[in-house]
């Protein structure tokens, strides 16, 4: 009897670990939903094998770490300790040759990403992908310096794309770096069974970053990948709301992450960056007008 209540409370134990896992990956896109989760590892694995693998190991790690480091249970439950750690293991394929010291780099990104996100987290801060951010821009940036080898050669798309609204949905696969369109119907999906509002403002802000970005001679090409959109789709599904102060909100936001990323297109790897920046402000500035609403 105590065997079989020891076997049972082992299976419950792995339950909600790769429970945790799930809601970590489904937390890239702010949707803390096992079943969200577990979509873009399909639509990630469409894309690329390797690419799927990093990401499972590295929210597995930043999961165990969090577990190790005893940070707040409530808080792993949640998924908070495994999405930027999940988004360095896909970068980390997507920028380098995957050789052994490309996924001994992954384990270490995920480590120190869950220790940056718990400081913002202690602090009571919102940062979003900060932390992903800036793992992979240090990682990168470092062996670009010291080892060049290792970085991945560019392949030239195969992608034949048309000019359709298709670049909504590939909007959505850039924010896990998968250009294929099935792959962001998938994470549409994903984020619409969690919350149908968030994954239409999503689809709104990656057309509407469109026609903010098309005066400043952005490329048909990367329109068409998505490139222009994804940081867009993010922001959109972190303001959504069903009030019309949630458009104005979303479309402030998605405003200042097209601008961010336009000054940033040509001096440094955007990444997420555009929508923390654009994310962060809007943040304050709305935490500051309830502060004087209050008073």
């Amino acid at each position: 009897m105590v065997a079989k209540n020891t076997r049972q409370s082992g299976w419950n134990d792995w339950l909600l670990f790769f429970n945790h896992v799930l809601k970590g990956t489904g937390q890239i896109m702010l949707q803390e939903n096992a079943i969200t989760g577990f979509l873009f590892l399909v639509g990630i694995a469409i894309g690329s094998i390797n690419m799927v693998l990093a990401a499972i190991l590295a929210v597995c790690i930043a999961t165990l770490s969090a577990i190790a480091f005893k940070y707040d249970k409530e808080n792993i439950d949640k998924g908070l300790y495994g999405f930027n750690a999940a988004l360095v293991g896909v970068a980390l394929l997507l920028f380098l040759k995957p050789i052994t010291i490309t996924w001994f780099l992954v384990i270490i990104g995920a480590v120190f990403s869950t220790i940056i996100a718990h400081f913002f987290i202690r602090r009571n801060l919102i940062v979003f992908t900060l932390p992903f951010v800036l793992i992979t821009w240090v990682i990168i940036y470092s062996i670009k310096f010291f080892y060049p080898a290792l970085i991945a050669d560019t392949p030239e798309s195969v992608i034949q794309y048309e000019n359709d609204f298709g670049f909504a949905i590939r909007g959505y696969g850039q924010v896990i770096f998968q250009e294929n369109i099935l792959s962001g119907a998938i994470f549409f999906i994903a984020v619409f069974i969690s919350s149908p509002v968030a994954a239409l403002y999503g689809l709104a802000g990656a057309i509407a970053a469109v026609f903010i970005s098309i005066p400043f001679s952005v490329t048909p090409e990367n329109i068409q990948a998505g490139l222009v959109s994804y940081n867009s789709v993010l922001c959109a599904i972190a303001f959504a709301g069903t009030k019309i102060k949630d458009g104005v909100w979303v479309l402030l936001s998605v405003v200042l992450a097209c601008i961010a990323g336009l000054i940033l297109k040509d001096n440094i790897i955007q990444l997420t960056f555009p929508f923390v920046a654009a994310s962060v402000f809007i943040l304050k500035i709305k935490n500051r007008l309830s502060q004087l609403s209050a008073d």
